[in-house]
């Protein structure tokens, strides 16, 4: 996993799908702020759709790429209330403090692993990856095989 999340952290700017109000989905680029404890951390401005979105409905999907590998994770956003990590954060992140003049004025989430599907299209054949947050582990599958 240390190296699945060393990858993430290197190619922080990813897609993040969530489920519109309309009930269809919404796919926005993001960067990844931080990661701890295995879960990604982000920030938003309160004022903006995905925020909303989020409220209605955590359920999100992340896809992170560089070449021929891709990390596709699916959990739920979790909003961060701690004001220490909110700090860490924004503190840790130009962009925040160039678009946000005040650590309060962003709304901070987590996303927890629940799933993870890790494909490295390089290799002979090609690597696929299944993490189950549930197990705790990881397996192998064929690339080639339904799931």
């Amino acid at each position: 996993m240390k190296e699945i999340l060393d990858f993430i952290w290197k190619n922080r700017d990813l897609a993040l799908a969530t489920v519109g109000e309309d009930g269809k989905p919404k796919v926005r680029a993001f960067q990844v702020m931080g990661i701890e404890s295995g879960r990604l951390l982000f920030a938003t401005g309160p004022h903006k759709r995905v925020y909303a979105e989020l409220q209605g409905n955590p359920a999100v999907e992340i896809l992170a790429f560089r070449g021929d590998v891709s990390v596709r994770i699916s959990g739920c956003a979790r909003f961060v209330d701690d004001a220490a990590t909110q700090k860490r954060i924004y503190r840790g992140n130009e962009i925040l403090q160039r678009l946000y003049s005040r650590v309060q004025d962003l709304a901070y989430f987590s996303v927890e692993i629940e799933n993870l599907d890790y494909y490295d299209l390089a290799t002979n054949p090609p690597t696929f990856r299944h993490y189950d947050g549930a197990s705790g582990g990881f397996r192998v599958l064929d690339p080639f095989g339904k799931h």
